[in-house]
């Protein structure tokens, strides 16, 4: 696609500036790809390629290459959608209909109880193995919640990306040094880029599931609110924006081929099978005990607390952003006789889409004809969606601050009490619900009238998000079939 040559600042104004002043300045400016790498990889994502690793060796190793590809096309595409139309992901999801915003509302309510205890518990996990005896689970559990509550409550973007930034530098030395210390035989390595399936019952099921669980599902949602906290509000920034989400999920990348071979140099040639969730890389960490030395295995709990603290803290910060918006708008999205599509400040449609002031079907907008990339009209949602992200507007209103509340205190009953067994049927789920419904929306958003035809989807950006939709179509009905329902009713 073609990328613009204009630099837009975070108050939405257009500055002319070359592509080689771009090029240089890109690089500075990433951010928001650091943020979305470290919150997409918790300990689930190590923990599954580490079986994959000890099961099968290096045979999936394509599989987990592919998954970044795939997930890169969905936060591109999130990305594109904020920067080309000044708009928010959920605005445009409120355009599609309501059925949008009544399945998010279920779902960013249950999945964060939910998903909440979860993340405390698997950042207790590390702390209580470094400091044993220190105080129970539970407890280690409640103040990594309160910890994450804190910062994101008292800080806004740019020291909550300093912070990931420094922890994903944690992750990715801890990563590669384990990758190293195993001596991976590189030979057998490269043959795993080869895309062939494991000679076992359910390879295919398998595999797809690593593809899909590779890099995170509502953080990449999450990736435009992030984009636009940056700074980035306008089309100007897109070649940046690429940039910063190439490189986001080659640091994923790194992570989960580093852990694929740590499980099939250290795990599968010595038959050893890891539990699932957190407590498998607490049983990793007694493995790398046993053969290299109590340092490196402390080596590894750290790393293990960084990946599952920035999980925490990211969801805490992206999906508050996300609910915010979601509850600034709801009341305009269901008026009656409401159509979904943006209002101006007097309530009358925006001008997006009054005529001669927007983008038409089939005509290129206002600030495409005039040449500047960041902006949508006079006060229309290219300058102020953005100009409020940027000013840290949203990190600082109630909704965003009800539910940091919601992710920290709810679920701590979850900790003493174990989740209730329906609850964790339909997390799980709308959780596999979420991907399809992502791609979907993305391709249908990015290829009508609400996108300028600058930025709308070519061939390959449809094949991708077409291919993302179908492998997490099939994932969420193997997840829906695998649930026990007799027990549900």
């Amino acid at each position: 696609m073609a990328d613009t040559t204009g630099s837009t600042t975070a108050a939405g104004a257009t500055a002319p500036a070359s592509d080689s002043a771009l090029r240089r300045a890109r690089w500075r400016h990433i951010g928001p790809g650091v943020v979305v790498a470290a919150t997409g990889v918790g300990a689930g994502d190590l923990v599954a390629t580490l079986i994959a690793g000890s099961t099968f060796g290096y045979t999936l190793l394509w599989a987990a290459v592919v998954g970044c590809l795939v997930k890169i096309s969905l936060a591109e595409a999130a990305g594109r959608w904020h920067l080309s139309t000044g708009r928010t992901l959920f605005d445009g999801w409120a355009s599609l209909g309501r059925w949008t915003t009544w399945f998010f509302a279920v779902y960013v309510v249950v999945w964060g109880f939910v998903y909440g205890a979860a993340a405390m518990s698997s950042s207790a996990l590390p702390l209580q193995a470094l400091f044993p005896g220190v105080m129970d689970l539970k407890w280690w559990g409640i103040a990594c919640g309160l910890t994450g509550l804190v910062f994101v409550w008292f800080n806004k973007y740019a020291v909550f990306e300093k912070v990931m930034t420094l922890l994903v530098g944690v992750m990715f030395v801890v990563t590669v040094h384990l990758a190293v210390r195993v001596s991976p035989h590189l030979g057998e390595a490269l043959t795993g880029l080869l895309p062939v399936l494991p000679d076992e019952k359910d390879s295919v099921l398998n595999t797809l599931g690593l593809i899909g669980g590779v890099g995170g599902t509502v953080t990449l949602a999450a990736y435009g609110y992030w984009v636009n906290a940056k700074g980035w509000t306008g089309a100007g920034w897109m070649k940046v924006m690429r940039l910063d989400n190439r490189v986001a999920y080659a640091t994923t990348g790194v992570f989960v081929v580093a852990m694929l071979l740590v499980g099939a140099e250290l795990l599968h040639s010595a038959h050893i099978a890891l539990a699932g969730g957190g407590k498998g890389l607490i049983q990793l960490g007694d493995v790398l005990e046993d053969a290299y030395g109590t340092t490196t295995a402390r080596l590894f709990l750290i790393g293990f607390f960084a990946t599952s603290f920035t999980s925490l803290i990211g969801v805490w910060h992206g999906v508050s952003l996300m609910f915010a918006d979601f509850v600034t708008r709801y009341p305009r999205r269901g008026a009656p006789g409401g159509d979904g599509e943006p209002h101006g400040r007097d309530g009358k449609p925006g001008h997006t889409e009054r005529a001669g002031h927007g983008e038409r079907p089939g005509r290129p907008g206002h600030a495409e004809r005039a040449g500047r990339p960041g902006r949508t009209g006079r006060g229309g949602p290219g300058a102020s969606e953005g100009g409020t992200a940027a000013a840290g507007g949203r990190e600082r209103s109630w909704p965003f601050r009800a539910y940091l509340l919601w992710l920290t205190f709810p679920p701590v009953v979850l900790l003493f009490q174990g989740r209730p067994f329906r609850l964790v049927i339909l997390y799980g789920v709308l959780g596999a619900a979420f991907l399809p419904f992502l791609a979907g929306t993305l391709m249908w958003l990015l290829n009508s009238a609400r996108t300028p035809r600058r930025w709308r989807n070519g061939p390959l950006s449809n094949a991708m998000l077409a291919l993302a939709g179908l492998l997490f179509l099939v994932l969420c009905v193997k997840q829906i079939l695998d649930q026990p329902w007799s027990d549900f009713f």
